[in-house]
């Protein structure tokens, strides 16, 4: 595609655009700086009219120094005309200006000026004068700055004859910023203008092109410069480039956290993988009965916020838990490795769950017939077919459960005790001391190991072929256990939801106490007052989710499908990008939103829409993983018939691609929307006045030990967040292609 024709093409293209910016840029700036000058002008004669009768030094300089508020940092000077010697004598105001004006008065620009004044014209000097401020503290301008200067003549009651003259020093701050910030706007669209002209003169694919160019703008500005900032403080101490949080933060004490994160992150992430594929494996694999409601109570525990079956632990198991102490009299601890293994298992393995649930029912059953054809046992045909083919959607949860624990700071905050992880450490850092630059080191850490971990998932991926559907997939399946292995198998499942039901119940029995733990008394007054109070985030919390989950499934699917079918430039920096936000504490993505986000051009906290960005970018790994997994196993020879037959990205895409990976799609739109609901490390410094959060409004109740209205507000949740599952799932209906139906052998 690169010929010489389209090299000359877009060569004339970017001169002539090149040269169409600039001219706008100076026009601008011109239009900017007169305008400014004019303004200065209008309000500095003003002011010179406010001159007091019979000025002194003292009165003089009361006056002076309102001028600072009229025009920002701007500094001031009254030269008194003196009439014996037909000069002008410095008499108050800022000594660095008065002290400018001694050291140039002989020259011919300030002799114009005076003269100006003289015959009582106001002047505006040309020439920039860099005048030092640093002894004359002042909250705007300080040290050296580029000033313009104003001479404005004072004239007597009369207004005939000149008594004074004004010199106001304005910095350049104001222009100086705004020709900044529209070079920076201007250069973003002319690369934006010359890569769109690139991608359709070079590419054969103008709108693989496009997408992968929204991709990067997306992942660029919501990951990158949000990280960017973020990194940027951990060197910089006192205003200064400085390596000394690096080595704070590499000390023996955050590295023993560091590897406590890690141990905890392969525990986790180990422990929720084996539970997350016996769910999925029961469901979409064997005759188990009762599908749908084990699909449903798997989903509970992510339906929740983060911190609520920690809560429930500690009140049923904790040093004075209900069972622990006061049924069972047992002086065992929860707090530690152990319980933060047990509890976030509990919370993650549904994401396991979720991922490898799209994953198995992918797999075509035909390759597990014919292995049975061929004499191998049920447990031959799942240790050699079955569980082989689901590997990519293993390793994919694996991977997702363990940057997530990494990530977690709210369980091991409530359930560590003495046991210390990275995140907690960032948190209490950024919370605590208010030291961002800390937090930031310690989360930049925490993407060594998720990176490592990312890249050896796709290079064992990338080493063997998982594809089974190559066209119409097989609508059966023979079920690989015996009803010796289904009872047991069901039995360990129905153990485990019973005990999730058992950490519910505590939360709903919670919403009619007066007080856990001190006055069991039955009441309903918790139920009137939490949603009195709580109405408003329950609203704001729906609508903002319900924005952001269509938007993350989409975005979710469109990425996955160019990562595995597509190559271009920078794939594996798009993915990296991707996963990045699953690594970051929320807490420190929280602030480094607010870091990038809180100035021009890009305005966005105290809005709504920073939030759903925030949900957006924050759950979008899993989406993309869950589509990565489900592609793997589609034969890209489907998608290249369509395109033979002359249809175009968007259509495969709409027509192919989204039907075969609707589990996964339906998965990531569920999770999304599940998470956004139940966020809340990143949320609760984004939320504003206008935006309110309900995960923020139940851990305020929880830290103040309100168990009976933070347990009413978590009921509400959950409801919501099932309901909505009902009719997600209504809408968009399955439209039976990867339906099983099973069969005993």
């Amino acid at each position: 595609m690169f010929t010489k024709k389209r090299i000359i093409q877009f060569a004339v293209i970017a001169i002539l655009f090149s040269l169409a910016v600039f001219w706008i840029y100076n026009q601008l700036v011109t239009s900017f700086t007169e305008y400014v000058d004019e303004r200065n002008f209008s309000e500095i004669e003003l002011f010179a009219r406010t001159a007091p009768e019979d000025l002194d030094e003292d009165s003089a300089n009361r006056w002076l120094s309102s001028v600072s508020e009229m025009i920002p940092g701007a500094r001031s000077a009254y030269l008194t005309y003196d009439e014996e010697l037909w000069d002008f004598a410095p008499m108050a105001g800022s000594e660095a200006l008065l002290s400018l004006y001694e050291s140039n008065k002989d020259t011919d620009a300030f002799r114009k000026a005076m003269d100006s004044c003289y015959y009582l014209e106001p002047m505006l000097m040309q020439q920039l004068y860099p005048i030092d401020f640093s002894a004359e503290p002042d909250d705007v301008v300080s040290g050296v700055s580029d000033s313009q200067l104003y001479f404005i003549p004072v004239a007597d009651e009369s207004g005939a004859f000149v008594i004074g003259t004004i010199i106001i020093a304005v910095p350049e701050a104001a222009v100086t910023g705004f020709e900044n910030l529209l070079r920076v706007l201007l250069l973003g669209f002319a690369l934006i203008f010359l890569i769109i002209s690139a991608i359709l003169l070079f590419t054969r694919d103008p709108m693989t092109g496009f997408l992968v160019l929204a991709l990067f703008v997306i992942v660029g500005l919501f990951v990158a410069f949000p990280i960017f900032e973020a990194i940027r403080l951990s060197f910089i101490q006192e205003g200064r480039f400085s390596f000394a949080t690096w080595k704070r933060c590499l000390s023996p004490t955050y590295l023993q956290a560091l590897w406590g994160s890690l141990k905890l992150g392969v525990l986790t992430a180990t422990c929720s993988t084996i539970v997350g594929f016996l769910f999925a494996f029961l469901i979409e694999r064997t005759a188990f009965k009762q599908k749908k409601l084990m699909t449903t109570l798997a989903t509970m525990p992510v339906i929740s916020p983060p911190f609520s079956l920690s809560l429930s632990i500690i009140l049923l198991f904790g040093n004075n838990g209900l069972i622990s102490k006061q049924l069972l009299h047992l002086d065992a601890s929860i707090y530690g490795l152990g319980g933060l293994v047990l509890v976030e298992t509990i919370g993650m393995f549904p994401i396991a769950f979720m991922t490898l649930s799209g994953v198995l029912k992918q797999i075509d059953s035909t390759v597990e017939d014919a292995a049975l054809d061929l004499s191998a046992t049920r447990w031959q045909t799942f240790r050699t077919v079955t569980f082989p083919l689901a590997i990519p959607g293993v390793l994919s949860a694996w991977l997702l459960v363990f940057t997530n624990s990494l990530a977690d700071f709210a369980n091991p905050l409530l359930l560590a005790g003495d046991y210390r992880v990275l995140s907690t450490e960032a948190y209490m850092l950024v919370t605590g001391r208010n030291d961002l630059g800390a937090g930031s080191a310690l989360s930049f850490l925490l993407l060594l190991p998720t990176l490592t971990a990312f890249l050896a998932q796709r290079f064992w991926v990338s080493r063997k072929s998982y594809v089974t559907v190559t066209g119409k997939p097989s609508t059966t399946l023979t079920d690989l256990t015996n009803k010796p292995v289904r009872i047991t198998l069901s039995a360990i499942a129905w153990a485990i939801m019973a005990f999730i039901l058992m950490l519910y119940l505590t939360i709903i029995a919670g919403c009619f106490v007066r007080n856990w733990g001190i006055d069991y008394s039955f009441t309903l007054d918790n139920w009137g007052e939490a949603l009195s109070r709580g109405w408003t985030s329950i609203r704001d919390t729906v609508t903002l989710a319900a924005i952001a989950t269509p938007i993350a499934g989409l975005l979710a699917m469109v990425a996955a499908m160019l990562i595995v079918r597509k190559k271009f430039p920078g794939k594996r920096l798009l993915e990296v990008l991707i996963m990045t936000p699953y690594a970051i504490p929320g807490t420190l993505i929280g602030i480094s939103y607010i870091l990038a986000f809180n100035k021009p051009p890009i305005l966005l906290v105290g809005t709504g829409a920073i939030i759903v960005i925030n949900y957006v970018i924050r759950e979008l790994p899993v989406g993309v993983e869950n589509g990565i997994a489900a592609l793997h196993q589609i034969d890209p020879s489907i998608e290249e018939a369509a395109s033979d037959l002359g249809a175009d990205v968007n259509t495969v895409f709409r027509t192919i691609v989204l039907p075969l990976v609707r589990p996964a799609f339906i998965s990531s739109m569920s999770y999304t929307f599940v998470r956004s609901m139940t966020a809340v490390s990143a949320i609760i410094f984004l939320i504003s006045a206008r935006w309110n959060h309900l995960t923020v409004l139940i851990f305020n109740f929880s830290e103040n030990l309100r168990f009976g209205l933070a347990s009413v507000l978590s009921t509400v949740l959950i409801v919501i967040v099932l309901a909505v599952f009902f009719l997600m799932n209504a809408i968009v209906r399955d439209d039976k292609l990867t339906e099983k139906t099973i069969s005993s052998r």
